[in-house]
């Protein structure tokens, strides 16, 4: 048992992943393991790597999606601390470790705030830096106490404050030392953050120990990633800055550039009833190529020379207290990615209607994003939908990989699965009448299962449609509050809510209305009353646009057989059981599962889903879905 667990008592299971984990670390092998919600993930992966990683000196780099889940893994080493010593410290990014009005004012994108810190230190502008010299001695006083204990980024942001001194700095030098470092995603998926990161820390990739929560998001996350969109808007907007700046032959430049762009833009998509269109990318250069009888040489020199005119704008911005963006480098990084990816067949080329009209990068293969991992030694990826794990392997080009699914813990009395068998999101069943009947559905569900409910859709479209149907309204009249997830809505404003609808668990209870594959049915945890049934409303399919089709062929040549199987299917039921999961917490907790499309009872689908969702389905018709619901609750909960 590792001397790194700081519990009494351990899970069904958990000695074994412990164990697993631990052996995968020491032999430089990776690990793909799939455990149930409440199993401890968390918690049994660190106990399983910091033995090895402490006795050799490497260091644990924890990758999770949310603030949430990051926040946790510190909560979980201050626990460990408590028994025996450790260290670690939880990246955010500059903008919210930042003590600067003007960074925090004006920056909107990491890369953003990347570039306005390192002009602020230039030009002798950021007095927090300035300290770190002067109060050379409190600057390394601070680093040695944080490296005492785990500590959350408001500990380090207060002690910061009070000594006027950098907290993204100071983060970033307990890193240096820390055991583990929590961090999002990005910092290991972008590979210009990754690389900045390596610096920073002084380490080559040997010296990791990589650990990726929640690992069911990397496919997508990675895409987005390596994925890239500029619209006409911004091209604009740089043209007039050029102007601004006498940059005129730039400006002349990208006007021609736009003139040919709503060229092809009415060939490709004005008189068409689509979102977006495929484009030969070469098409993009043909018009300002023409008209200024330039090559391919002259292009990329004037695309470089965009990026360092970006360059000196930020900074006579920055001197003069604006907003410290550029258009024009913006227009020049976006364009010179364009030319150097074409003839890739992993990367889609695409126009869209967003924003006016733009162009979209659209990465192809997920497992670039991990072509670091084989340097590294040992990456772990856990999350409680993984299956099937063969699958997740191949897409993600995870090699010398152990393999380990732990079943579920949920009792099988406390869980109840109920299929709809008369409706479906089926594109041709959609209709008002058929959404009235969902409603139907749902309002029962809700009147029957206890306290706070959850109804997740196949997308907004379809939660839109039960809302053209009265849904809230019969919801409403239940007695309960109702809550709906917004889309674009900022983390905090999402969190307020969640928090909201949680708070009625005490009270008559809640529903809330949200996605599949979304922030509320997948990084969230309800324990206890907090979600005692979800409704599930259809199967998260994507529409088949160009993007969804260029991934399945990309698949199919890569995986002869199962581009499609890849590529569409399987994202979609990976997002249905994460939410079907929000319903346990643990093996006492009770929990009742409608899903409103019959789809789900095909052998096809049903393969995809978990034991524990397999054993327990029944297919029901409303009122048997009453008579299953009244007997599963009466007991109690």
């Amino acid at each position: 048992m590792s001397e790194y667990f700081p519990y009494e008592n351990l899970r069904p299971n958990q000695r074994e992943f412990i164990e697993l984990i631990g052996e995968a670390v020491k032999n430089g092998e990776n690990a793909i393991v799939e455990a149930p919600t409440g199993f401890g993930k968390t918690i049994s992966v660190l106990a399983g790597v910091l033995p090895f990683a402490k006795e050799y000196g490497y260091k644990v780099l924890y990758l999770a999606r949310t603030h949430r889940q990051m926040d946790r893994v510190i909560e979980e080493l201050k626990a460990i601390h408590r028994k025996k010593p450790v260290s670690g410290v939880e990246l955010r990014s500059r903008k919210e470790l930042c003590l600067h009005t003007y960074l925090k004012q004006f920056t909107t994108d990491a890369y953003n705030a990347m570039v306005v810190c390192k002009n602020l230190k230039k030009l002798g502008k950021c007095p927090f830096y300035e300290n770190e010299k002067k109060k050379k001695a409190e600057f390394e006083e601070v680093i040695r106490f944080f490296l005492t204990e785990p500590s959350h980024p408001a500990e380090i942001l207060n002690y910061a404050e009070t000594l006027e001194l950098c907290p993204y700095d100071l983060t970033k030098r307990i890193a240096e030392k820390a055991d583990v470092i929590v961090a999002s995603y990005l910092y290991a998926l972008s590979p210009s953050i990754r690389e900045s990161l390596i610096s920073s820390l002084g380490v080559d990739y040997s010296d990791l120990i990589v650990i990726f929560d929640e690992a069911h998001n990397l496919p997508d996350q990675a895409i987005s990633a390596l994925s890239d969109r500029l619209s006409i808007h911004t091209i604009n907007r740089a043209i007039k800055e050029a102007d601004e700046y006498r940059e005129h032959e730039i400006a002349n430049f990208l006007s021609i550039l736009g003139k040919g762009l709503e060229k092809l833009y009415s060939e490709k998509l004005a008189e068409r009833d689509v979102e977006e269109a495929p484009v030969q990318p070469e098409l993009v250069f043909t018009h300002v190529i023409e008209i200024l009888g330039i090559n391919e040489r002259w292009l990329v020199k004037t695309l470089n020379e965009m990026v360092s005119v970006g360059d000196a704008i930020r900074e006579d911005r920055i001197e003069k207290g604006k907003p410290p963006r550029s258009y024009v480098g913006r227009v020049g990084e976006f364009l010179l990615l364009w030319l150097s990816l074409i003839g890739r067949d992993d990367y889609l080329f695409l126009m869209t209607r967003e924003k006016g009209m733009s162009l979209e990068l659209v990465a192809l293969d997920p497992s670039r994003a991990l072509s670091f991992i084989k340097d590294v030694q040992s990456a772990i990826f856990m999350s409680g939908t993984l299956t099937p794990l063969e699958a997740f392997r191949d897409v993600m080009g995870i090699e010398n990989a152990r393999m380990k699914k732990f079943p579920r813990m949920v009792k099988r009395e406390n869980a109840q699965v109920l299929v709809a068998k008369d409706v479906s999101t089926r594109g041709d069943e959609r209709s008002l009448q058929a959404y009235r009947k969902m409603v139907d559905y749902i309002v029962e569900a809700v009147k029957l299962i206890p306290k706070n409910v959850g109804v997740f859709t196949a997308s907004y479209e379809v939660l839109q449609g039960l809302l053209s149907a009265n849904l809230d309204v019969k919801l409403e009249e239940t007695g309960r509050a109702v809550f709906i997830e917004q889309q674009g809505v900022s983390s905090r404003e999402n969190d307020l809510m969640i928090a909201q609808f949680k708070a009625h668990a005490k009270g008559n209870g809640a529903v809330l209305l949200g996605v599949m594959g979304g922030r509320n049915s997948e990084g969230q945890d309800y324990s206890g009353d907090e979600m005692n049934g979800v409704v599930l409303v259809g199967i998260p399919y994507a529409r088949p646009t160009p993007r969804v089709q260029a991934q399945i062929r990309y698949f199919e040549k890569k995986f002869p057989g199962k581009g499609r199987y890849y590529g569409y299917y399987l994202p979609a039921h990976r997002k249905l059981v994460q939410a079907a999961g929000r319903v346990h917490r643990s093996a006492e907790e009770k929990g009742s599962i409608v899903i409103l499309d019959y789809r789900v009872l095909w052998r096809s689908i049903r393969k995809d889903l978990p034991d524990w969702m397999k054993e327990t389905m029944k297919p029901v018709t409303l009122p048997t879905m009453r008579l299953y619901l009244k007997r599963f609750w009466s007991n109690g909960r």
